[in-house]
């Protein structure tokens, strides 16, 4: 297999069709992966988490030319201070994130791409520092494998927990799967927010609707919670835009709200791909909280979820409570940071 790195933007804008092509029959098909959200995330670097970064795209191909690998990269100085490649998308903002390849691809394509590095000399990257790989990625191994041969430096370390819900086939049988208090709990917390004095509305934000207010109004929701102020700045705001509407016009963004009366109680923005709805960011109006909207509206999300024949509900990244009360069980995401071994001087330097 040959592997190249691309630096261009131009290389990266017209790969769309066989990069989400690829993404489809990959070990690891996520939303954070799509071609879409993936430019996003680099014409923002982030939302302004990295002042800086080039692109490399570690493109595989076959002897017929045929797409085999990507390796989503940019170069930057790591948060360990060392000169290295990352995924685009790390490191807040992409909760997962990995190779692109198929499985009958990936032991070449994670040899090919170390190869690659080392044939910059001198002048190339001495780490490649890995974020947020799922636990269950084939990837973990195989690139373990490739730098144990080629002497290179593996450290694998556990990041956090990715709470998820197997979903059973009617809402009943959900509740039933619940620990009796938290049953108890749920149900509670719906009657009373359906008994309101004020009516309350959930609400799924379609097609014909205004995204760009809608989203306005999610961010304002986020906003409200200590600590979102700062995170949500101009350069954040614009990120959330555009990936809200790259994931609309591919046809796989939920954005929901809780209401009561002509006010948003809560909001969630999740994504609805591949079978799964992916639980990516919230917010909750401090106004209403008597209602518990945000445990409401996760109720009716899930209750969704279920009728609309979705198989899994990923709460994403996080240690709150409320994962694990709703019956998410856990998994974990990675970091593999691999080193190259020292450079052998050369004769007479």
């Amino acid at each position: 297999m040959q592997l190249t790195f691309f630096h261009e933007n131009r290389e990266f804008e017209r790969m769309a069709g066989e990069w989400n092509e690829l993404l489809s029959r990959s070990v690891t098909d996520v939303p954070f992966l799509r071609h879409e959200i993936q430019r996003v995330w680099w014409s923002t670097l982030g939302g302004g988490e990295w002042e800086r970064g080039e692109l490399w795209l570690g493109i595989g191909r076959g002897e017929d030319g045929g797409l085999k690998g990507i390796a989503p990269l940019f170069r930057t100085r790591t948060r360990d201070g060392r000169d290295g490649l990352m995924f685009l998308g790390s490191i807040e903002i992409s909760d997962y994130l990995d190779l692109i390849v198929g499985p009958g691809d990936l032991e070449a394509f994670a040899s090919a791409l170390l190869e690659a590095i080392e044939a910059t000399g001198e002048a190339g990257p001495m780490v490649l520092d890995l974020y947020n790989v799922p636990e269950a990625s084939p990837c973990l191994p195989a690139l373990e494998a490739a730098a144990s041969s080629r002497g290179w430096a593996a450290v694998r370390e556990k990041l956090q927990p990715c709470p998820a819900i197997r979903l059973p086939g009617d809402w009943e049988a959900y509740l039933a799967s619940l620990e009796k208090k938290q049953r108890h709990e749920l149900r509670r917390k719906m009657r009373r927010a359906e008994n309101n004095a004020a009516p309350i509305r959930f609400h799924i934000v379609g097609p014909e609707e205004d995204l760009e207010a809608a989203t306005e109004r999610f961010l304002q929701l986020m906003a409200f919670e200590v600590g979102k102020t700062g995170f949500l700045t101009p350069a954040m705001r614009a990120h959330f835009h555009s990936a809200v509407r790259a994931a609309a016009e591919n046809g796989w963004l939920q954005l929901a709200f809780l209401e009561s009366g002509e006010e948003a109680a809560a909001g969630y923005l999740n994504f609805d791909y591949r079978d799964r709805i992916w639980v990516y960011n919230s917010g909750i109006n401090p106004e209403h909280t008597a209602l518990s909207p945000g445990w409401v509206l996760l109720a009716y999300l899930i209750r969704w979820a279920i009728e609309h024949g979705r198989s899994e509900f990923d709460f994403l990244r996080g240690e709150e409570p409320y994962k694990r009360q709703l019956g998410g069980a856990d998994r974990a995401i990675y970091r593999l940071a691999l080193t190259r071994p020292a450079l052998t001087p050369s004769p007479g330097s």
